[in-house]
């Protein structure tokens, strides 16, 4: 099992963050064998599909070069240009080719891993050159898998070129009798079909790198419990910040709350363990609204607030604990209660005129609760 400097074992995935930093250092999973793979591939394509064009375009070359008239040959500076010519020539016949082992070479690159570009990755590491580290990479486990990849190659491309030598031995030996065109061009298809068999010998090595390399990839990245611990409090913050953030929150929420206490009309109480204050108005709200509520000390606060402010206190135990588990502060209240909200708010309008004020403390108890809301 892996360990840190600290002799912890990195037994965690690497996070999101992890990944995304290795990435900026250029650090992604990468094989090898499928870049070569494509190459392979796609070489073998190229040649099937340009190399009778390109056959004929340098075999046109070649016959020009040995096709030299005497002038030319004794006039240097026509030779020279004739050479130039004859370059430029074959380099834009070859062209396509080398075009088409550069895609495949980035395709290659980009199926695992994608696109990546970081500058990190281009500054020297003198640790990539210290002989000691290098031996160690030599024989550890990744250096054994890497030799056995090697040696799987040898033997599957060996054995797929020997058994396309067997198979094929009578059209190689009658290259030699052919004519020279012909002969080129056959050879060409048969070195094009020696790479599509080369590259699906390689297809086997593929499957293997391509899983292994991602995994290895993320193994390197494993990290201990302790640095998953520190990267959380990194990104989110430490638990203790983020309680005390909170608490504040809670207080700043509460004060707010408070505030409206002394708007209420009235404040609905179990009468010691909830408090629930409402306040209506028919003009502006579809429904009474929950100014505040609270249980047990911030219901005694809100009690407190309403009697100072004369706001009056009705105890109706069943009506306030409805109200205070099925809504939220500056909510109105649901539908289900509108009904014992309303006599509410009947008796204490009745009460006010009776009494020409504001009445203190009130009591009612038969409020018509629904079943859903009874707790």
């Amino acid at each position: 099992m892996a360990e840190n400097e600290n002799g912890q074992e990195k037994t965690e995935d690497p996070t999101q963050k992890r990944l995304e930093d290795a990435r900026k250092k250029g650090q992604t999973a990468r094989s090898r064998e499928l870049a070569t793979l494509i190459v392979t591939l796609l070489s073998a394509i190229a040649l099937l599909v340009l190399g009778p064009w390109m056959n004929a375009r340098l075999l046109d070359d070649f016959g020009a070069g040995l096709a030299l008239s005497r002038e030319l040959v004794f006039d240097p500076q026509a030779a020279v240009g004739f050479f130039l010519d004859t370059l430029v020539h074959a380099v834009l016949t070859i062209t396509p080719l080398l075009g088409a082992l550069v895609v495949a070479a980035v395709i290659g690159n980009l199926l695992v891993g994608g696109w990546n570009f970081s500058w990190q990755a281009l500054q020297p590491k003198w640790e990539k050159i210290d002989p000691i580290k290098g031996t160690k990479r030599i024989f550890a486990v990744r250096g054994l898998v890497e030799l056995i990849k090697a040696l799987l190659k040898v033997v599957l491309v060996a054995g797929a070129a020997a058994a396309l030598i067997y198979l094929w031995r009578g059209d190689i030996l009658a290259l030699g009798l052919a004519d020279l065109r012909v002969a080129l061009a056959e050879a060409g298809e048969l070195l094009a079909w020696f790479f599509i068999f080369a590259a699906g010998a390689l297809i086997v090595v593929a499957a293997i790198d391509v899983p292994y390399q991602i995994w290895e990839h993320r193994r390197q990245l494993r990290m201990t419990h302790q640095e998953v611990k520190e990267e959380r409090k990194q990104t989110e913050g430490s638990p203790e910040v983020k309680t005390r953030i909170r608490q504040v929150q809670m207080a700043m929420a509460q004060k707010r709350m408070m505030a409206e206490v002394p708007k209420a009309d009235v404040v609905i109480t179990n009468p010691t363990h909830f408090a629930v204050a409402l306040r209506y108005d028919q003009d502006t709200m579809d429904a009474p609204r929950v100014v505040a509520k609270g249980q047990d000390e911030l219901a005694a606060r809100i009690r407190e607030i309403a009697r100072e402010h004369g706001v009056p206190l009705l105890a109706s135990p069943p009506l306030a604990r409805a109200l205070y588990f099925s809504t939220r502060v500056d909510q109105e209240i649901p539908p289900g209660l509108y009904e014992a909200v309303a006599r509410v708010l009947a008796y204490l309008y009745r009460v006010e005129a009776e009494q020409g004020g504001k009445p203190k403390d009130l009591r009612l108890d038969d409020v018509p609760i629904p079943p859903e809301f009874r707790r």
